[in-house]
């Protein structure tokens, strides 16, 4: 953004003679407080991406170490309890501090742009999650360092693995971490989906009906609404697991009458949900990457947009798939065994129009279309495998083998992080006004296609030959070793490519010998690539109206009366919100009563329990007083001149 052609005038424009200019609020509080006090979409974004690639490491670095664990009969890299550790840690990280958030990064960014909206439509609350997401994330690692160390009770938390007689330290609080960290990283989740689900409702640019939306944007509406129906299952399920560790409630305690069943499941109800969560950002990235290196329009629009609409809604229809061994009975099992190979038709639906878009287009092959390429591929070996398991004698010999863990990776890790990974070698163009190299990006590519197909497709058979899941060890002359040990080359070569990713994706924005992107380097398809790139701090100088679905290409190719045009800017300028402390003081605040609530519980000298609830009250009193200061704050903001030709 041209400094000289912005003017910050106070937020009383209605007699300009009177209005005298001034420094925009906060301009010279750079740096660390800049991005403390934002709440700009944009940066939000950014910081969501930002810590959730820091967290793919540490996830990544977990998965070694089991992988490690693994390479040969009867190692001692991890003791019994550390592998267990580090799986659960593992897996709670890739779900809820990496895919989730990535997800919520391009989410936060893009969305605003596509819609035409200069931002959310709750900025405030957008900053809120975010900080959420990160005290959640660190109430999860903080676990390693206090009694028990981190949880080991897989990221599914079964019980009775999480009942207190049954732990296998004395006071192990790892449990407690893994439950206040979901339920604040829930908080954020819910603040965001209501945010998007807003916007996108009420903040769509002139001529944006809800037809002419972009599918990704159609994508974050879905997921937003899975999150709120979905959510509120695990919550309530964690509640009662916390009443059950800490006030000694039966819920889940099967010696006293409690049933373990109960939690499976209100975990499933929302944990088959959350795979689409996990699957449909992904999906949308994909949606918007191959019309663009296929140079046609997206085949079968209408079809892709209700076929992920009814992708998320029919998950919520299959979640007892996951309990097919623990005794349903016959009518519920093949219920839900039918209701499973139905699930599969949506999805074959994008996937033939995916096919239909690529088919007689003129493919170029970068490394955005490389990465949806092989997603594409890698997504539909995970769902065939899917659809096996929709068979209940199948599903039996399979449960709890290593081919389960080759299936979900290849519809985790295959689909949903190549499609992250797509969004970003298609997107950081636009966000940091810089090209990535592209020789670099397809080496990228290489690994991680080859790493990845190396670690998860002998599983395939190491489960079918009976090496079982969650087992820290194996003994000699099963036949595991072998396929072990390629796995283990596979993941590291794995873990080279995403880390060299990571490294080009932080780079680009500190690098100024790469190349200038322009404002739309791929000529792509959607309202953003109209904008400028980086995005100025108003996204739109004036509001766009739209006359097509592709609007980038009809500015550019279509005809006449189908291009944009654009309000008249106007003496109000563009009124811009102030950066505000308070939701960033009210995620402390609930990160506190968090904190509080884990060590509560103390044992005086006469050997009683004792709970002290003084700094859950005070960390509470905290979030209370962000949140009413927050309302207090009023609206407040500064408006912005853009000249005549800025975007």
């Amino acid at each position: 953004m041209a400094t000289e052609s912005i003017k910050y005038l106070a937020p009383d424009t209605e007699n300009k003679a009177k209005t005298q200019v001034f420094p925009r609020p906060g301009q010279h509080t750079t740096g660390l407080i800049d991005w403390l006090t934002t709440i700009d979409h944009k940066k939000i974004g950014l910081m969501y991406g930002m810590t959730a690639l820091f967290f793919l490491i540490v996830g990544g670095l977990e998965a070694l170490l089991i992988r490690s664990q693994l390479w040969d009969h009867n190692m001692d890299v991890l003791t019994n309890r550390q592998y267990n550790q580090m799986f659960t840690m593992h897996g709670t990280t890739m779900v809820f501090l990496v895919i989730m958030p990535l997800s919520a990064a391009f989410f936060n960014y893009l969305m605003p742009l596509q819609i035409g909206a200069r931002d959310v439509a709750f900025p405030r609350m957008n900053a809120l999650s975010l900080w959420c997401f990160i005290g959640g994330g660190l109430i999860l690692n903080l676990s390693w360092f206090f009694t028990g160390g981190s949880p080991a009770i897989g990221w599914f938390g079964y019980a009775p693995l999480t009942d207190t007689r049954f732990a296998e330290v004395v006071g192990d609080m790892g449990p407690d971490f893994w439950i206040f960290s979901l339920q604040i990283l829930g908080v954020a989740s819910l603040l965001a989906s209501f945010n998007f689900i807003t916007t996108i409702i009420n903040m769509r640019a002139p001529g944006m009906t809800m037809m002419r939306l972009p599918v990704f944007t159609w994508m974050t509406l879905i997921v937003s609404f899975l999150i709120i129906l979905a959510f509120p299952a695990i919550t309530i399920a964690l509640v009662e697991l916390m009443f059950d560790r800490t006030y000694g409630t039966n819920f889940y305690d099967f010696l006293e009458g409690g049933k373990p069943h109960l939690w499976q499941h209100l975990f499933w109800i929302f944990g088959h949900p959350e795979v689409y969560i996990l699957i449909l950002p992904a999906m949308g990235i994909v949606s918007e990457v191959i019309p663009v290196f296929s140079r046609k329009p997206l085949f079968g629009y209408g079809l892709i947009v209700f076929s992920g609409a009814i992708i998320g809604f029919m998950g919520f229809a299959v979640w007892s798939h996951h309990m097919f061994t623990t005794g349903m009975g016959v009518v519920a099992t093949s219920a839900f065994a039918m209701l499973t190979m139905l699930i599969a038709i949506p999805t074959g639906v994008k996937i033939f129009n995916w096919i239909g878009t690529m088919w007689g287009g003129r493919i170029r092959f970068d490394t955005p279309m490389l990465f949806a390429l092989g997603f594409i591929t890698m997504f539909m070996i995970g769902g065939f495998t899917g659809i096996m398991h929709s068979s209940v004698p199948i599903d039996a010999q399979h449960q709890d083998s290593y081919f389960v863990v080759a299936h979900f990776h290849y519809v985790l890790i295959g689909g949903a992080l190549f499609g992250l990974f797509c969004g970003f070698y298609f997107w950081l163009p636009k966000m940091t006004g810089r090209m990535l190299n592209e020789k670099l990006g397809k080496f990228v590519f290489t690994l991680m296609f080859l790493g990845f197909n190396l670690t998860f497709f002998p599983m395939h058979y190491l489960g079918m030959i009976g090496q079982p899941r969650r087992t820290h060890t194996y003994n000699e002359g099963h036949g595991f070793e072998t396929w072990n040990q390629i796995a283990t080359i596979g993941a590291f070569i794995l873990g080279v490519g995403i880390v060299i990713g990571i490294y080009q994706f932080v780079s680009a924005f500190f690098n100024k010998k790469l190349k200038p992107a322009g404002s739309n380097p791929w000529d792509a398809r959607t309202l953003e690539w109209a904008l400028s790139s980086p995005v100025k701090e108003y996204n739109f100088a004036r509001t766009p109206i739209i006359k097509a679905k592709d609007q980038a290409w009809e500015n550019n190719y279509g005809p006449r009366e189908n291009h944009a045009e654009k309000e008249p800017l106007d003496d109000h300028g563009v009124h811009m919100p102030d950066r505000s402390w308070w939701p960033l003081v009210t995620a402390l605040g609930l990160f506190g009563l968090a904190i509080g609530m884990l060590f509560h519980r103390n044992i005086d000298p006469s050997g009683e329990l004792v709970r002290d609830y003084t700094v859950p009250i005070l960390a509470g009193s905290v979030a209370v007083i962000g949140m009413i200061m927050w309302a207090l704050e009023g609206p407040g903001g500064y408006h912005l001149f853009p000249k005549e030709n800025d975007e």
